[in-house]
């Protein structure tokens, strides 16, 4: 395993009906493909030892004996490959048929697995030939060896305790509870389906949400090997249509008839540290399994997964669409019932021509809409002082200008300035003192808006941001409700592209605008009417801190394997040594700033990351980080 990945593949077999030993020789090529790929865990498709589709040649001793001797020459002819594989055969076991899952590693049969459920509708009459899974374990004299036999049989990698694998077998998938349920209570984190499923109109999208929804519902991985080229067509077609999918994540499917292999990585890490903090799902019941262990080898190969630069963003443009809709519908539905409940008779948001408050603004006016309230009780304060510059102000006026609320501006310097004399700073020291002087006083502004207003102030704050603690302590992190609370920077910018897609006109050509100008919080003096103070140059990327981010808070993983797939999603766009510095900036920042999040305001929980103190994230402010940093020294 490379950083808990596990490298798994379901092969083609192209078989001819009844010839076991033409199909043990395809058998043993798909291993070898899959050694020769890197593949660790591999499944093959129901009964391809003989062909799905042999009917009653099933109760010919010919066949079973040329099913003993295909085994044998699988074995043998891939005694030197690590690869553990499932194959499927009928087997006799203790006088009755069976239709089972061989389940071998390096020339070695590790256990067999019978079938649960056998279908007996339509087109299927399993049971005219099988017979269906006994209750108990037992043991099957197979090849001169000794073989566990039974359904509960579970896998253990000993190199890897988040490795077990376990096997269930078409139908079994298809029926109300199947065996797989107790396979991941017993601790199971991969399951494989060897099937034979024929193939009709529709049956693909369904087949694939069931293999989706099975991997989501017990929190594994799941591989699903589907018979293929060389069936009998006297009745049926089969396309060969494999699935891989991770925690309800497609990873890998062929298309159907394409007659390919396929071959992805697997997270059992992850999968096991899901289950750990998942309350609903027990603790591990093993107790009445039989318990095989296996061997594997390491591999450093390089991930055939996709690891998106930016998890937070969906790749597929509708989707993001649909996920940009929905966080706007949410915040909006949050701040409408915070209005109607306090009774508010209007908003006071801080408005800069940046993105965040820019987002915030869009929001407020979503949810008076929604609440029947006129859009001029919404007060944007615009407060401009030494850093900022024309172009974000310009923004600002045309935005509410765009949008129908009231603006104020109110220039805070003479304020500033005051303060300054009072505590005795130098305004020539460009200082933090400097800084948050001002964000202070606008904070203050608004604040006293909203007493006069009857109103609320809204917060503007991003995910990110407070993940890192860029933000004034009681300046801009203070609020009465944060609706961008648990929305990451590089989502904020697509939520507002959305609404400018939607708009047309004046409002989209300002939010337009806006996405094109530097992030910056504006508080030190501009240079040449241009942004001087770049926030991206100080704390790095928003795009690095954002993966860093759902990798170490969504999915606890640690620095090394973060940084590893950082370099495999950032590959060519970032040097390692960049990635690793701002890595170690951002676990200084997020431990040193949990304070400021120890008493944020409220705000709606959008996302799966979110630190919000009274919901996902609680922390010691005085937390060490050295335990995370020394793994990135």
């Amino acid at each position: 395993m490379n950083h808990g990945f596990v490298s798994c593949g379901c092969s083609c077999v192209p078989i001819r009906v009844a010839d076991c030993h033409y199909n043990a020789e395809q058998i043993v090529k798909a291993v070898q493909r899959a050694a020769e790929q890197g593949v660790e865990v591999l499944c093959l498709p129901e009964l391809c030892v003989t062909g799905y589709t042999c009917e009653d040649l099933f109760f010919q001793p010919a066949l079973l004996r040329g099913v003993l001797d295909a085994l044998e020459v699988i074995l043998k002819k891939t005694a030197d490959l690590s690869v553990l594989f499932a194959v499927g055969a009928p087997l006799l076991y203790e006088g009755k048929l069976y239709n089972c899952a061989v389940v071998a590693q390096s020339g070695k049969i590790l256990g067999v697995v019978p079938k649960t459920h056998l279908p007996n509708y339509n087109e299927f009459y399993e049971q005219r030939h099988f017979c269906a899974a006994p209750k108990d374990t037992g043991v099957i004299e197979l090849l001169g060896q000794g073989v566990p036999f039974g359904t509960k049989l579970l896998f253990a990698c000993l190199e890897h305790p988040c490795l077990k694998i376990a096997v269930e077998i078409c139908e079994d998938l298809w029926a109300p509870v199947s065996p797989g349920v107790s396979h991941a209570l017993a601790g199971a984190t991969i399951l494989l389906n060897l099937s034979a499923s024929d193939e009709l109109i529709g049956k693909a999208s369904y087949r694939k949400d069931l293999v989706s929804g099975q991997s989501a519902r017990l929190l594994c991985g799941y591989l699903y090997a589907d018979a293929g080229e060389g069936e009998s067509t006297t009745d049926l077609v089969f396309a060969g249509h494999h699935l891989i999918a991770e925690n309800g994540t497609m990873l890998a499917q062929s298309k159907p008839f394409a007659n390919e292999d396929i071959a992805v990585e697997i997270d059992v890490e992850r999968l096991a540290w899901e289950r750990s903090k998942n309350t609903s799902f027990p603790a591990n019941d093993s107790g009445k399994y039989t318990v095989i262990p296996f061997h594997t080898k390491d591999t450093s190969a390089p991930l055939r997964r996709t690891i998106s630069p930016a998890p937070f963003v969906p790749q597929n443009e509708s989707e993001r669409f649909e996920r940009c809709e929905a966080i706007l519908e949410m915040q909006a539905q949050g701040l409408k019932k915070r209005l109607l409940h306090t009774k508010s008779t209007g908003a006071v948001v801080g408005i800069s021509g940046g993105l965040d408050s820019t987002l915030a603004l869009l929001v407020v006016t979503r949810a008076f809409s929604l609440a029947g309230l006129p859009l001029e009780k919404i007060t944007a304060v615009t407060m401009p002082c030494f850093g900022t510059t024309s172009r974000t102000k310009n923004n600002a006026y045309r935005l509410c200008e765009a949008l129908g609320v009231t603006l104020r501006e109110v220039n805070i310097a003479q304020t500033v300035r005051s303060n300054f004399a009072d505590i005795g700073h130098d305004e020539s020291v460009l200082d933090v003192t400097y800084e948050n002087t001002q964000a202070r006083v606008r904070t203050l502004v608004l604040m006293n808006l909203a007493n006069q207003t009857g109103g609320l102030v809204i917060g503007t704050g991003d995910l990110s941001e407070l993940a890192l603690g860029w933000a004034t302590y009681n300046g801009d992190h203070m609020s009465m409700y944060g609706v961008n609370a648990s929305v990451p920077k590089t989502l904020v910018r697509h939520l507002v592209d959305t609404v400018a897609k939607q708009s047309g006109g004046d409002l989209q050509a300002v939010l337009q605008d806006i996405l094109d100008t530097p992030v910056s919080p504006e508080l030190l003096p501009a240079k040449d009417g241009e942004i001087s103070q770049k926030t991206e140059e100080l704390v790095g990327p928003y795009e690095l801190h954002d993966f860093f981010l759902y990798y170490a808070i969504r999915w606890a993983f640690e620095p090394e394997k973060i940084l590893y797939l950082a370099k495999c999603a950032f590959k060519g766009q970032y040097e390692d040594a960049a990635l690793l510095k701002w890595l170690k900036n951002f676990y200084r920042r997020f431990f040193a700033q949990q304070f400021k999040r120890s008493c944020l305001p409220d705000g709606p929980k959008v996302g799966t990351v979110a630190l919000s103190p009274r919901g996902d994230w609680r922390m010691p402010s005085d937390a060490c980080a050295d335990l995370w940093l020394s793994q990135l020294d």
